[in-house]
């Protein structure tokens, strides 16, 4: 098998037992980092080290990560025009948070015989939030509501 050091450099190819003595000489661990190639290559290093430090690489870049959020804001073919206004205000603070929006409109009954009214809707509150937000998906049925998801345009995100 093929030794690579501690420190990096190559030490030779080497017998597994003369590996091994070589590691508790230097009182590192004996690790196989490439089983598939010919021959393998192990390399000599403190394992509880490396795997501490490579949990803790882990962590910081999952605390690095920002999560998007999807809020959704749900409106009925008869809302009224105040209500209407009310969750606009309150789509376009979530989208410049940087939330993303699903904007969903239920049909109870027979409304569903109209949907051209909720897709008149749904095109109504992309056009009032165009200035902060994009669609992402169009309106489209899903079950007994019409469903469509806004994204922040690139520069309302923090």
């Amino acid at each position: 098998m093929r030794v690579i050091g501690d420190d990096g450099r190559q030490l030779g190819v080497m017998s597994r037992a003369e590996a091994l003595a070589l590691a508790r000489e230097q009182n590192t661990d004996l690790v196989e980092v490439a089983p598939q190639v010919d021959p393998p290559v192990c390399r000599l290093m403190d394992f509880g080290k490396f795997q501490y430090e490579s949990a803790k690489k882990e962590r910081e870049a999952r605390r690095a990560q920002k999560e998007i959020e999807v809020k959704e804001i749900r409106l009925r073919p008869k809302t009224g025009e105040h209500d209407i206004e009310v969750v606009l205000r309150r789509a376009r603070k979530f989208l410049q948070d940087g939330s993303k929006v699903k904007a969903r409109v239920r049909f109870r009954g027979r409304e569903i015989t109209h949907p051209e009214v909720a897709v008149e809707l749904l095109q109504r509150v992309a056009n009032d939030l165009q200035d902060v937000a994009d669609v992402e998906k169009a309106p489209g049925m899903e079950g007994r509501s019409l469903l469509m998801i806004l994204t922040p345009k690139s520069s309302t995100k923090p």
